[in-house]
């Protein structure tokens, strides 16, 4: 009976031995597929581990390699997901700091930037992580970028350093930027003027100058007691034309700035070598 006892347990330690070798198997074989780019493939491997795997030794790994590979595919909700319950796995504040972070990177990304401002927030006033405000700081600055905020993304990288190259590229962007405001506003008192700020130069001519006749035209019928020509033309020619103006100096700067901010943000997805979200 003794002897049987014993092969029970061997039999049973040599099983919980061999299960946890596949298991580790298994994970090294996710990890694998995803170095290889085989995202999908990782996350079906991951989860079939997440399936078996009961210890909860991989769950934090697990989770989080299926969030990296959900990121990887653009597919930005599941992501955030996952990285979350690998922060609720998490066994050190250091892997529940490091999956905050990821989701704070998915939220720029995805452009959720007042969520990952609120996140940040969150992890600059818990004390555990005091010594991250450097990296904090400079994931802000990425938020603000996304945000086409780029005068405080500059202010941001600034803190970590004056001469740092993001500091300078966003300042830079924030100095090609259009006023809006501004070229709305130069344009209620000399239509034309919020076109010709943004470049538009024929844009902003043709519409001084519709402006200036059907101005003089309806200022000459009613010196000449047209009243009903004068209120026709004032409604519906010069109104008309006055308004456009204000609409397409607004449209103009606005589709100018968003030129610019592209073009800042390819060079940095194709250009830029430093840590991006």
């Amino acid at each position: 009976m003794k002897t049987i006892n014993i092969l029970v347990l061997i039999f049973l330690f040599s099983t919980a031995a061999f299960t946890q070798s596949s298991f580790d198997d298994q994970f090294k074989l996710a990890q694998k597929l995803y170095s290889e780019e085989q995202y999908f493939d990782a996350v079906t491997e991951a989860k079939r581990l997440l399936f078996f795997e009961e210890s909860g030794k991989y769950y934090f790994d697990a989770y989080n390699l299926i969030a990296r590979s959900y990121k990887q595919g653009a597919k930005f909700s599941d992501a955030i997901r996952y990285f979350t319950l690998a922060e609720m796995n998490s066994h050190s504040s250091e892997e529940l700091y490091r999956s905050r972070i990821e989701i704070i990177r998915v939220n720029i990304l995805r452009r959720t930037t007042s969520r990952a401002f609120k996140l940040l927030d969150s992890l600059q006033a818990d004390k555990r992580f005091n010594n991250k405000n450097n990296e904090l700081t400079y994931w802000r600055g990425w938020a603000y970028i996304f945000a086409d905020e780029w005068d405080k993304a500059s202010s941001e990288f600034a803190k970590i350093d004056s001469r740092q190259e993001l500091s300078s590229l966003a300042k830079n962007v924030d100095n090609k930027l259009y006023s809006v405001s501004f070229a709305k506003t130069i344009s209620y008192f000399i239509p034309g003027a919020g076109q010709i700020y943004t470049g538009e130069y024929i844009s902003g001519l043709l519409s001084l100058g519709w402006n200036v006749l059907w101005g003089y035209l309806t200022i000459k019928a009613f010196v000449g007691e047209r009243i009903f020509d004068g209120v026709v033309i004032t409604n519906f020619l010069w109104l008309r034309f006055y308004r456009g103006n204000l609409q397409n100096a607004e449209n103009f700067a606005i589709e100018k700035n968003i030129i610019i901010s592209n073009k800042a943000l390819r060079y940095l997805q194709n250009e830029y070598e430093g840590l991006k979200p």
